[in-house]
């Protein structure tokens, strides 16, 4: 999806379908800008009020466009960001079968607004067909979007494109099942990424002896189980930048049974998504080579298959990490901090500034925050203002958890140093706290996505975050090193 930002509608431009924004106090200022005749008899006779999303096609040629309609944005002032998601997929819904270049004019929005529903236009017009016989056939491809005033820049435009295309990727990579996308998928994903961006990536791919020679007995704990051996999977963006990275490691479990520990039949399908960690990083490195952030980034990805057979880990067995510590494992199905507490100990060789671990990691959180907002836990709050001001401006939203002493007690075990679980009580916090006695050693956060990372019901499929939060996040830190 192409985006353009101008002040008014250009002349011969190829625009197909004019859609104009407008406040319900303020309708005639459409009717003045664009010269449109008799609006006043047309809204009375069709009792068009501008409420949020409601839309009144218009009679006759406007500013060039043989199609052309206004669509209601209720009172501005009281227009919530969460609104903007919902008019987005109105005009997408309206136009992508029977345009491929409209223009939309935003005067209407206040312009802190325009990023956040440019990015929402992108995010609406993503469709996920490919195992479908029947094609979806759309033909959006340009959106001009038009503004008497705007904070929107030709660089955000493209840090928009960028963005999307990195969430589409990330979309991508959890809509497909388990058959298909299994831990030798991801790093062969991995590989074609670098392929594609010669000099931007350097691919690096642990096989499961490697692991074992660096006593990863956590991660291992995890794959024996399956017959798709896990791989620990590294891709370095600009690694010729002497700066210290931020790494980023994503949970990969890419189809998630519970193992010994089964989980229950129901729903069991969208286990495919225990994966969307690793495919967040994956899709943030496209986005990053798409932009070309002046940054330098680490993402690791650790990539199993948690099955039962009688090769599986059993309850009650004790495992040594690459740490050294010593882990008892009291249910399989908590299965992402095995695999990921390795992996955090690996990153250590990359000497990173900070590290972010993105996962769907707990049911728990999933209670706390549902799925509005994902869990951050960190005990740097530096860190903790820089995810939350990235997640505001992005609207990719986190919401800071309790990572503190007090909970780790709930994780002490009589046979091992560690339990993998703390109880019934408090369980995202206690995962949070089992990962951060592997990551003491390098500033940390834990971004726990259980809850955001996928739709389930009719609206089924990946989302592709946290993608937007981590972009932001990079691009502000891009920015402030200049």
């Amino acid at each position: 999806m192409k985006l353009a930002i101008n002040t008014s509608v250009q002349p011969n431009a190829a625009s197909q379908y004019l859609l104009i924004l407008v406040d319900s106090e303020h309708v005639q200022n459409a009717a003045t800008t664009y010269q449109i005749n008799d609006l006043d008899t047309h809204i009375e006779a069709t009792q068009f009020k501008a409420a949020l999303n409601e839309s009144l096609a218009l009679v006759g040629s406007v500013a060039a466009c043989r199609n052309s309609a206004l669509l209601g944005l209720g009172k501005v002032s009281e227009l919530q960001v969460n609104k903007l998601a919902k008019i987005a997929q109105t005009i997408i819904k309206a136009s992508q079968k029977k345009f491929q270049h409209i223009s939309v004019d935003i005067s209407a929005l206040p312009q802190e607004q325009h990023y956040l529903f440019a990015l929402s236009l992108t995010q609406a017009a993503y469709a996920f067909d490919e195992y479908k016989s029947k094609k979806n056939e759309f033909a959006l491809t340009q959106i001009d979007l038009i503004a008497a005033k705007t904070s929107l820049s030709t660089a955000q435009l493209d840090l928009i494109e960028a963005v999307q295309l990195g969430q589409s990727y990330t979309r991508d990579l959890g809509n497909r099942p388990g058959n298909i996308c299994f831990p030798e998928y991801l790093a062969e994903q991995a590989l074609a990424l670098a392929a594609e961006f010669p000099e931007q990536l350097k691919v690096t791919v642990l096989d499961e002896q490697q692991m074992a020679d660096l006593g990863m007995g956590a991660f291992l704990a995890v794959s024996k189980g399956s017959d798709r051996p896990g791989r620990i999977i590294t891709i370095e963006y600009l690694s010729n930048r002497e700066e210290a990275p931020v790494v980023l490691v994503g949970k990969g479990v890419t189809f998630d049974t519970g193992g010994i520990s089964l989980k229950p039949g129901a729903g069991m399908d969208e286990m495919k998504y225990d994966m969307c960690g690793s495919a967040s990083v994956l899709g943030t490195v496209r986005a990053l080579c798409e932009a070309k952030l002046p940054i330098h980034v680490v993402g690791a990805i650790a990539a199993a298959e948690n099955m039962p057979s009688g090769h599986a880990t059993r309850p009650g067995d004790i495992v040594t990490t690459m740490s050294g510590q010593t882990v008892e494992i009291l249910n399989t199905d908590a299965e992402g901090r095995l695999v990921l507490c390795d992996t955090l100990t690996y990153v250590k060789r990359f000497n990173p500034a900070l590290v972010i671990d993105i996962a769907t990691l707990t049911g728990a959180c999933v209670v706390a925050l549902g799925s509005v907002l994902t869990g951050m836990f960190t005990p740097d709050d530096e860190l903790a203002a820089e995810l939350t001001a990235a997640g505001q401006h992005s609207f990719d939203r986190v919401w800071r958890m309790p990572v503190i002493e007090d909970y780790q007690e709930q994780l002490d075990s009589p046979f091992a140093d560690i339990a993998n679980i703390g109880g019934p009580k408090a369980g995202s916090v206690t995962a949070a706290c089992f990962l951060q006695r592997f990551t003491r050693e390098y500033r940390w956060a834990h971004l726990d996505i259980a809850g955001t990372a996928w739709n389930s019901g009719a609206n089924k499929g990946a989302t592709g975050r946290p993608v937007p939060l981590l972009m932001q996040f990079l691009a502000n830190r891009a920015q402030a090193n200049g």
